[in-house]
């Protein structure tokens, strides 16, 4: 009888320390098992290089969303469409500019997002106009080379 108690015991805490480990991991890994709270906003780019799903966006250096995916545009079908999950308390403005940006020299490219001057704010499923690519170094480079700066 002191035996199966003693099994019991270890077998809750064995349970208990699994659920921990698992929630850790949830919350450190920023995952989300139920939906979340965010709205979803589109940006068309010519170039999206080195960007991520998963990205962080910022305004004024304030993460405020992540990239859900990234596609091409079907309206285009030569432009990068980046999905932004934005959430649900920042408003942003509908003449908001989004621009790809590198966190230090070599560092992950995320969103940055520069709120313009407009009191209507961006409705969700809603498109950002004005955008900012990417900056392509190696573009640069091959243009100082050859000399077409």
């Amino acid at each position: 009888m002191n035996m199966a108690k003693l099994e019991m015991m270890v077998g809750i805490f064995m349970l208990v320390g699994i659920l921990c480990l698992g929630y850790l991991s949830i919350k450190l890994g920023k995952m989300e098992l139920i939906g979340g709270d965010y709205y979803t906003v589109t940006a068309g780019f010519d170039s999206v290089s080195g960007l991520k799903p998963g990205a962080r966006v910022e305004i004024a250096g304030v993460e405020v969303g992540k990239v859900e995916r990234i596609g091409l545009d079907p309206a285009s079908g030569d432009r990068a469409l980046a999905y932004l999950k934005i959430r649900a308390g920042i408003s942003i403005s509908d003449d908001v500019i989004a621009s790809v940006r590198t966190s230090g020299i070599i560092g992950d490219k995320f969103i940055k997002l520069k709120p313009g001057g407009s009191d209507k704010p961006l409705k969700p499923n809603g498109k950002i106009r004005e955008t900012e690519s990417a900056i392509d170094i190696e573009e640069l480079v091959s243009k100082f080379i050859h000399g077409k700066v």
